[in-house]
Order: C-alpha cells, then structure tokens, then sequence
C-alpha cells in the first residue's frame, strides 16, 4: 500500500523449473567392529535419524515362543549394565532424543532421532541399549502382559482378524508367516527373561547388522563418533540368516470370520506375488496403484464413487522376505457384501480385458515418483526406506534405479502386471461379518470353495 492509501497489486510468483531428483546414494562403510554403515548426508537437516536393522527374523523365533522378537525389540529401553530404565529415559530425553523399536519378519529394527548436536551422546545409549542390555525379569513379564492385552483389542479388530485369517489361509502352517507377527496369546504367554536373553545372544551382533544413519554432518567425524559408540559393541560371530522359501496355496477360495451380528463386512482379498527383485516390481507397482492406489483408482471409483458400497477400497503390493502379498482391502456394508465382491471381480476381468488408459498410468508415476521429493524431504523418510533395503538384503543403489524404472513403465505392462498379480482364478478372499448373511450370496459368486471360521 503507497503513502496515499492505493493498494499496489504485485504478479502472483509463477513456478520455477523443476529440479532434476533421484532418490540419494548412500556411502557404504564398515566399523572396525564388522557393522555395516550407510550414510546420507542431508545438508541443512539437524535432525539427524538413524536406524539399526538387526538380522533376528521372526523365523528364528522357538516355535513355542513366537512374539520374543517384539518383547526383545521393546525391553532394549528398559536399562543396560550401566543405568536402569528411568536413568536410560531421562538420559535420552536429555538429549532431545527419541528411540522406537519394531519387530519384522525380516528382523528387529531401532530408530533413533536426535538433533545432531548431541548424536554422540544418543549414539552411546543406542550403543549401550543392544551392547548389553539388562532385560530386567519384571519389566519383561509387564511387556508380556502388555502384549497379550494388545492381542485382545486385536482380536476385536475386523481389519486384523481378516489379516490373521489370510495368513493362516494363505501360507503354509509350516511358514512363519502363517501366523501373527508378533505371536498368540499361547505364545507370548510362554515368553519371559530366559526366553529373551537367549534370543538376544543368539541373534543380536554387529557382524549381521546394519545401521543408517542420514543427517546433516557438517563439522562432524562422523564416523569417529560411529566408532567410539555403536563401534564398541561386539559379540561372538556369525553367518547371516537365509530366508527360506515361501510356501503358500494361492488358489481360489473364500474364507469366512464368523461375526455375529455385525453391520459391516471387513474384506482382504490376497495372493503371492513378486518380489522388489523380479524385473516385472516396477510395473506392478504402477499397476497396482491404477488399480487402488488412491481415490481415484478403479476399485474406489466403482466401489465408492458409483456403487457407494464403501468409503475406500486399496490395492497394495507388499514385500516379503521372498516376493510380496498383493492385496485388495476395504470394508462394505453387510447387506451389499455380495454385490460388492462380485463388481470387484468385474474391475478386475475388465483390466485383465481392456487394460489400462495412458492418463491412468500417468497419474499413477506422477503420484509416485513426481512427489518422490516431497516424501523424502526429511533424514527419517530417508533412513527408513535405506532400511526397509538393507533389512531386503537389497543393493545400495536399488532405490535410486527404481525410481527411474518407475518413471518408465509402459502402459501396457503396467496393465499386464497387475493383470498377472490380481488374477480373479489366484485370489484368496477373507470376509470378517455375520456368517449367516453373507455366506449364500457369496457362494452364488462361485469364487471357489467357501469355509466359515470362528
């Protein structure tokens, strides 16, 4: 506004040119303690994130005791030899730090974000936390009560119970996949101290881990301080695990979970698919995403926007230790479940028919690789990809080819893989709703045998 009082109106800032981007490279080193490192430099991010991909996978869990991977994973932060865990916690929160653990079936993972100023000091305690933790007995048995109260809520939950059941179908009883991640009620009630010491010794050690880390480093040795923290962590040798090979039927059929009562059908379609590895990964990724990715994907424009059965409808192609689950989930009312499942079939015969539209393509690699750089623009969104690759046994560089690859997926084979992956004649569907209103319509499908679970 000018001295008398006119408002000045300025051009709006057009868009600037796009920056060229691909996903960043990490540096591979190796501590003197036989810990691989992965570093990312992130100039201007002072937040640094750092991640611990240990090789414990769930299938070396005792069959007798499965869910000691999650305990082991959450008693880390319960105290080491040196402080005990409110010490441990007071200790961190004095850093500005934060530390999360998970349990999956390729092995345990620890996140550490902490500002770069103090990474020294949160590096010790994440150092001290696998190096030699206390695994205090009481605090243990309050982890597996904790757990076991969680299963109860997750037997409450449509969503997981018809995750659960599709495991259980799908899988091989041979496989740990076929059941819960992080252990049953029987199992987890047989977890305690012993069962996790053991675990640890057998499982957790430098030579078979992997830490990343992606920060800004400036005026930092980094690996002075990698070498004077994680670097003093050391235990007996050892080979790396081997993934064994998934066994899994994936013909097929229909499995109902019986829920009395129940206004809404909780639906998982499922089969095996290909790994990150396969040549076909990228194009079934796009692919997949035409198909449910979004709210504008096949499945929610007909099952939401035209049939109004549902709020979403997603399609997914998730990677295993060996290939991937390719999945279709969502939830309909009880009433409609049937037509439901059947206009399901439909979209996919009809991609399998008539395949996909260039303009479905496009918006799917633009979705993905066009806000690549938006997804990345913080050290955690990096380091946990860079993990998910080192957890996958997968190369350094695997992420910066696949978005290139992604970027150039044809139409055509995006539509054929994803044709192949959701093949109505390989799927295997999970109905989580009230048996007795849904099992006749659905079996008027003819989508194969149909069973009904408690």
């Amino acid at each position: 506004m000018t001295q008398t009082g006119e408002m000045v109106f300025h051009p709006r800032p057009g868009a600037g040119a796009a920056r060229e981007w691909t996903f960043p490279a990490p540096e591979r080193s190796v501590l003197g303690n036989g810990l691989a490192v992965l570093r990312v430099d992130r100039p201007g991010q002072k937040v640094v994130a750092v991640e611990l991909v240990l090789d414990s996978p769930l299938a070396a869990e005792p069959t007798e005791c499965e869910g000691v991977a999650t305990i082991m994973a959450r008693a880390f932060t319960e105290g080491t030899d040196r402080m005990g865990a409110e010490e441990f916690a007071a200790e961190l929160e004095s850093c500005g730090a934060t530390i999360d653990t998970d349990a999956d079936h390729p092995g345990v993972r620890v996140a550490l974000d902490v500002p770069a100023s103090r990474l020294e000091r949160a590096l010790g305690l994440l150092a001290d936390a696998v190096r030699a933790p206390a695994f205090p007995a009481g605090e243990v048995d309050r982890l597996v009560r904790q757990r076991l109260d969680e299963i109860v809520h997750e037997m409450a939950s449509p969503p997981r119970r018809a995750a659960f059941a599709l495991n259980a179908t799908l899988f091989d009883d041979a496989v740990r996949l076929s059941r819960p991640r992080a252990g049953t009620a029987e199992s987890v009630a047989r977890v305690d101290r012993a069962a996790v010491w053991d675990f640890f010794i057998a499982h957790v050690r430098p030579q078979t881990a992997t830490l990343v880390v992606v920060g800004d480093f400036a005026g930092v040795d980094v690996t002075g301080v990698l070498e004077r923290t994680i670097g003093t962590w050391s235990a007996s040798p050892a080979e790396p695990s081997r993934p064994g090979p998934v066994v899994a039927d994936d013909h097929a059929r229909v499995v109902i979970v019986h829920r009395p009562g129940s206004v809404q059908t909780q639906l998982l379609v499922g089969r095996i698919g290909p790994g990150r590895e396969d040549a076909s990964w990228p194009a079934l990724t796009i692919g997949t995403y035409c198909l449910g990715g979004t709210l504008t994907s096949r499945l929610d424009r007909v099952l939401r926007e035209e049939k109004g059965y549902t709020y979403g409808v997603r399609a997914a192609n998730q990677s295993l230790p060996n290939g991937s689950l390719l999945a279709i989930h969502g939830s309909v009312e009880t009433d409609v479940t049937g037509p439901a499942v059947a206009d399901l079939v439909t979209v996919l015969r009809t991609l399998a028919a008539e395949g996909l539209t260039d303009g479905e393509r496009d918006a799917a690699v633009q979705s993905i690789v066009g806000v690549a750089p938006l997804k990345y623009v913080t050290p955690r969104a990096v380091c946990d990809s860079l993990a998910d690759m080192a957890a996958e046994r997968l190369p350094d560089g695997y992420l910066p080819e696949l978005y290139l690859k992604l970027a150039d997926v044809a139409t055509k084979d995006a539509a054929e893989a994803a044709t192949r992956g959701f093949d109505p004649a390989r799927l295997v569907a999970v109905l989580v709703g009230d048996a007795d209103k849904i099992r006749e319509p659905l079996e008027a499908l003819d989508l194969g045998p149909v069973t009904v679970v408690e």
